[in-house]
């Protein structure tokens, strides 16, 4: 009886050392530590971003309509002008001669205007002669034909001389007008933006018309072309509100709002997108042509929402993490919706409605099971909207994990699906 004393208590103190080395030697339980955030209630902007251009919403390129030299220039960068002001001047003495040339070739075609009315007075006189001795019977009939020639080839020479007078006076009529032209005036009140000639500067108009100036009409109102991707296009939609900012002015915001969508499309690098313009007070001038906007369209805006953070839909927890048990409330209802940890991946969006998404619930420190979001609404990025049947599960205060990180070895996970 000793022995088997002695033995029993040597198998007792053996087991006893082996499991405390088994509990201090052996592996340690994983221990995790989520990172939270709460189910709120509240507003939600869905935006587009996008980057633009700042022009003025009327611009007009001044242009000549005749080759010269820049003889005088009367309006510079930033000028204000009016309408008919004078901008510049072509050197007009090419032009003057020009007129000289042209009023000589029309005295030369009244001229011969004068010669062929004479020629038709004495081919009359002369028919009317041979008329006469033909009725007597005094000349040959050939003689009487040639009368009747000579009065019509006459007529023909006036008709002649009639239309060199005409084309005479419209080569001087246009060599006017082109005299005008060496006038270059405002065709709108504006302000200059752009100058591009200089005095003594050849401009060429025979191939296309060269621009001088640039006018803008009105500078407190101001556009901004913005290209948008294809996959946003759709979602824009004219009057929808814009905020723009500008780097110029880091501090401020400038309200815009959708004027047009532009249906030509524009490929860069098998990129496809589409110019959206967008209207923008500028009554303080800090706007310039030619400024970088970066904008961001309100596509769609919803106000006191179901909210859910966009990282808890990506959370997924680790593969070891207990899970607490959440059968039934303190009321007694089941919690329906609320199921063990699911090893799934997260299906696609199609018509708001997710596939298998779910959001993990926190308490006190410890997954407390998960929500199944069948259907999202308006989304910013930070916030998703809940809506279908989650709107029974979830409540404003819950804490949502977003993260973990593993106690032991200090290492953290966003634990975002993959």
């Amino acid at each position: 009886m000793k022995k088997k004393t002695k033995m029993l208590f040597f198998v007792s103190i053996l087991a006893a050392a082996t499991y405390a080395g088994f509990q201090f030697f052996g592996p340690a339980e994983a221990v995790y530590v989520y990172k939270t955030q709460p189910v709120t209630r509240g507003s939600i902007t869905s935006s587009i971003s996008a980057t633009g251009k700042v022009n003025a919403v009327e611009m007009v390129e001044v242009g000549t309509q005749v080759s010269g030299t820049i003889k005088e220039i009367y309006a510079d960068y930033n000028s204000p002008v009016k309408k008919g002001q004078l901008l510049a001047l072509l050197d007009p003495d090419v032009l003057l001669s020009k007129i000289e040339e042209n009023k000589a070739s029309l005295a030369v075609a009244q001229a011969g205007v004068a010669k062929a009315k004479a020629e038709v007075i004495d081919a009359q006189r002369n028919d009317a002669r041979n008329r006469e001795l033909w009725e007597r019977k005094l000349i040959a009939r050939s003689d009487r034909e040639s009368a009747e020639t000579k009065l019509m080839v006459a007529r023909a020479n006036l008709t002649e001389a009639n239309s060199r007078v005409l084309q005479a006076r419209e080569s001087l009529k246009q060599a006017e007008t082109n005299l005008k032209y060496t006038k270059i005036t405002s065709p709108i009140d504006g302000v200059v933006i752009s100058r591009q000639v200089d005095v003594g500067q050849t401009v060429a108009a025979s191939l296309q018309t060269p621009t001088l100036f640039a006018i803008a009409k009105d500078l407190t109102q101001m556009q901004v072309e913005a290209n948008i991707d294809e996959a946003d296009i759709g979602r824009i939609q004219e009057g929808q509100r814009a905020v723009c900012r500008f780097d110029s002015w880091p501090q401020d915001s400038f309200e815009a709002v959708v004027a047009q969508k532009r249906l030509s499309p524009e490929t860069v690098s098998n990129v496809v997108t589409y110019v959206v313009i967008l209207k923008i007070e500028n009554e303080e001038r800090k706007l310039m042509p030619g400024m970088t906007a970066n904008i961001s369209v309100m596509t769609e805006e919803r106000d006191d929402v179901l909210r859910i953070p966009a990282a808890a839909l990506r959370f997924a927890p680790p593969a070891d993490a207990a899970v607490g048990s959440r059968n039934e409330e303190k009321n007694g209802n089941k919690t329906a919706g609320l199921f063990p940890m699911p090893r799934r991946r997260p299906g696609n969006r199609e018509n708001g409605r997710n596939a298998e998404q779910t959001v993990w619930l926190v308490e006190d420190g410890r997954l407390a099971g998960s929500v199944a979001v069948d259907e999202t609404g308006v989304s910013d990025r930070s916030w998703v909207e809940v809506r279908g049947d989650a709107l029974s599960f979830l409540r404003e205060g819950q804490e949502l994990a977003v993260a973990f990180v593993l106690e032991k070895s200090g290492s953290a996970a966003a634990g975002a699906r993959r």
